[in-house]
């Protein structure tokens, strides 16, 4: 394939500071900002090449694409397409992974440190005024403490949770973890069970897949367990946690307070129980960016293109088919 007709189908999942000057040397680039299924459907029409993040890839958005020959996913996960329909349409499935580990270590401490260093508070404190009238140079009406002697409990020891743990470990924590897939195993740090890991944990910090081993995981029951000064952080999957059983700890100060990337529905809805917990002491939570760093975005494209011009020179580079 000398040239193709690539299509993105909802870019806005990339943002407009990334270069992607290296796709279009790869053939005509057709740029949509998001698509429903009935745009996709005609968008995938005439595509050879399809850049996808969340649109779904079924059997509806392909019925009409007669040329496209590959789905190049601007993700890891691909729980977004149908391999029994692509598989017999001959449609090859490529996906990125590894990409923003890095930043999703970095967001992680961004979360813990603004939660557990109570900067909502002092921040305000500052621009409120009240800085102004102080008597003195400082100010700690809020206590907080150091992650120094302290023990993070990891949840998940994959590659991020790992990254996690060395930082952890570099601020003079102690790291235990849990391996929800009882395969992760490392002799740099102690293996402990779920119970264990809430009871002794100052940290709980999850970077888990969800499944059914991890499903509702974090739930009111969990909470109890934990110290009362502990802080939940969760940059894995949203429905890892009860967002019910969530709010109800911080209401009864069960734990000290929470950073999250990630939950059970997104975009956000009005009707999600932590949405009326204004307190930022108690409650941090970010818009799924912690992958979102622009190096890692910018790593994400240049894969992609890899993965694309791979394929177009007969190769097979970081192709998905779970049913083979």
């Amino acid at each position: 394939m000398n040239k193709a007709d690539i299509v993105i189908l909802d870019s806005l999942t990339l943002g407009n500071d990334v270069d992607i000057s290296a796709l279009k040397s790869l053939g005509n680039v057709t740029i949509y900002e998001e698509s429903t299924l009935e745009e996709a459907r005609e968008r995938l029409s005439t595509a050879d090449i399809a850049i996808v993040n969340k649109v779904l890839i079924n059997e509806y958005t392909l019925e009409k694409a007669q040329s496209l020959k590959m789905v190049a996913l601007t993700a890891t996960g691909f729980n977004n397409v149908d391999f029994k329909c692509t598989n017999e349409r001959g449609i090859t499935v490529a996906n990125v992974s590894g990409y923003s580990t890095q930043s999703v270590i970095q967001h992680t401490f961004a979360l813990l440190f603004y939660v557990m260093e109570k900067l909502s508070y002092y921040d305000n404190y500052v621009k409120s005024g009240e800085y102004l009238k102080s008597r003195i140079f400082t100010h700690f009406d809020r206590t907080f403490m150091e992650l120094s002697g302290k023990t993070y409990g990891i949840i998940g020891l994959g590659e991020i949770g790992r990254g996690v743990a060395n930082v952890a470990q570099a601020f003079g924590a102690h790291v235990i973890y849990y391996s929800t897939s009882g395969k992760n195993n490392s002799d740099m740090y102690e293996r402990v069970d779920f119970d264990e890991l809430l009871r002794r944990s100052d940290v709980v910090s999850i970077h888990a897949p969800l499944n059914e081993n991890t499903f509702n995981l974090m739930n009111y029951e969990a909470f109890k367990k934990m110290k009362k000064n502990a802080v939940l952080i969760n940059v894995g999957r949203g429905p890892i946690v009860n967002e019910e059983d969530l709010a109800k700890a911080l209401d009864e100060n069960l734990i000290a307070g929470a950073g999250l990337d990630v939950l059970s529905v997104e975009p956000m809805k009005e009707d999600n129980p932590l949405y009326r917990i204004k307190d930022s002491e108690k409650l941090l939570i970010t818009p799924h960016i912690a992958w979102a760093t622009l190096e890692a975005r910018q790593r994400l494209v240049d894969e992609v293109y890899k993965n694309i011009s791979a394929f177009m020179n007969g190769g097979k580079r970081n192709v998905v088919n779970p049913l083979q």
